[in-house]
C-alpha cells in the first residue's frame, strides 16, 4: 500500500456504499427500513401529510441518509460513494414516503444531484405523485451574493434538513412546506476550510492535493475551489477570516439577531480543535450583539478523513426559532 493511499477498514472498496446503508439501517434499531436498492424510510410517519426526502451521495456520513428520523427527514435517497443517487433510487423513496400530500426534494446543490431527482422527479409525477424541490446552496465561498444559485450545499444542509423536517410534523400542504424549507436556506450561509484532504475509498487515493502550510480557504466537501489559500494560522487568526466572510455576504446580522451556530468537522479535525475554534468565535459573535440560540459542536457533514471545520449560521425569526425548539432524532443529530 502506497503511503499516499488512505487505510480503510473495509471488505470490497467497490462495496463501501452498499455495506455503510446496510450498517445505517441496523443503527435505527427498527425505527427506519431498507426500500429497494438504496432508499432509506421512516416506519412511524405522520399519516395524510406532506413529506420530506432527503438525499445525495454516500461517504459523506451522517449527512443525508443519517438525519432521516422523528423530527428530520422522512427518508433519504442514497448515492454510490460522492454521487449522487440515481433516478430509480429517487422513484423508490419518493413512493415509499408519499402519503398522499406531495413529497417535497431536499438536497445540496450538485449538477449530478439535481439531474438525477429531477428525472425522479418526473416519474413520480408520471406515477401520480405531486412534488417540489428546494435546493441547498448555503457555501458563501462558491460564489458571489449575485449568483447564489450556484452556490454549493455544504454543512448548513444540517440545521435546514432540521427545520424542514420539524415543519414537516405540523404543516398540512406540500406548498407551505416548500415555503418553509426555503425560507430555512435563505437564512443559512456557511463557509468551510480544509487543512488535509479526504479520499475515495475506491482507489484510497486523495480528492486534491494541499501543501503542508497553506489552509484551503471555502474548500467544499469534495475539494472544491475556494477563494485561496491561505497561510498556515493559528485558530484566533483563522476564526476572524471565516467570520469575516459570513459577515460580508448578504445575510445581514444585526445586534440583537439570534442564530443557530453550527461548528462542524469534515471528517477527522477533532473536537479540541473545534472547541478551540469555537472558543475563537464566540466572543465575535458577542461583540456584534449576536444571540446564540443553540450551539452544535459536532462532525456531521464529512469527506472521510478530510481536515477542517465549517462555520454555518442559520438566522432564525419567531417562525423559524419555534420550529427550532421542536425535538428531533435521528443517528446524525438529535434534539431533545
Amino acid at each position: 500500500m502506497s503511503k499516499n493511499t488512505a487505510k480503510k477498514i473495509i471488505n470490497d472498496p467497490l462495496k463501501c456504499a452498499d455495506e455503510l446503508f446496510e450498517g445505517l439501517v441496523l443503527a435505527y434499531d427498527g425505527k427506519a427500513r431498507r426500500v429497494g436498492k438504496r432508499s432509506i424510510v421512516m416506519n412511524d410517519l405522520r399519516p395524510d401529510a406532506p413529506a420530506l426526502l432527503i438525499g445525495g451521495g454516500a461517504g459523506h456520513e451522517p449527512i443525508y441518509h443519517g438525519l432521516v428520523g422523528k423530527g428530520m427527514g422522512d427518508g433519504a435517497a442514497v448515492g454510490d460513494i460522492f454521487a449522487a443517487p440515481p433516478p430509480d433510487i429517487v422513484l423508490e423513496a419518493t413512493q415509499a414516503v408519499n402519503r398522499g400530500k406531495g413529497v417535497l426534494y431536499l438536497y445540496g446543490n450538485y449538477a449530478g444531484d439535481i439531474m438525477n431527482f429531477d428525472i425522479g422527479a418526473e416519474d413520480a409525477e408520471d406515477a401520480g405523485i405531486t412534488v417540489k424541490t428546494v435546493i441547498i446552496n448555503d457555501d458563501v465561498c462558491s460564489a458571489p451574493p449575485n449568483e447564489k444559485h450556484k452556490r454549493r450545499g455544504v454543512g448548513g444542509l444540517v440545521p435546514i434538513v432540521k427545520l424542514a423536517g420539524a415543519a414537516a410534523t405540523q404543516v398540512e400542504t406540500l406548498d407551505e412546506l416548500a415555503r418553509i424549507a426555503q425560507k430555512a436556506v435563505d437564512a443559512t450561509r456557511t463557509v468551510g476550510v480544509s487543512t488535509k484532504p479526504g479520499s475515495i475509498p475506491a482507489t484510497g487515493a486523495p480528492t486534491f492535493e494541499l501543501a503542508d502550510d497553506v489552509i484551503g480557504l471555502g474548500m467544499g466537501i469534495h475539494g472544491e475551489k475556494g477563494v485561496g489559500l491561505i497561510p498556515m494560522c493559528t485558530a484566533d487568526e483563522l476564526a476572524v477570516k471565516m467570520l469575516d466572510l459570513l459577515f460580508g455576504d448578504d445575510l445581514p446580522l444585526s445586534e440583537g439577531d439570534e442564530i443557530v451556530f453550527f461548528v462542524n468537522s469534515l471528517g477527522s479535525t477533532h473536537m479540541m480543535e473545534l472547541l478551540i475554534m469555537l472558543r475563537a468565535a464566540r466572543p465575535i459573535l458577542d461583540a456584534r450583539g449576536i444571540k446564540i440560540h443553540q450551539t452544535i459542536v459536532d462532525s456531521i457533514v464529512t469527506c472521510q478523513e478530510m481536515a477542517g471545520v465549517s462555520f454555518s449560521i442559520t438566522k432564525l425569526d419567531a417562525e423559524l426559532k419555534a420550529l427550532w425548539d421542536l425535538p428531533c432524532e435521528s443517528v446524525g443529530y438529535t434534539k431533545l
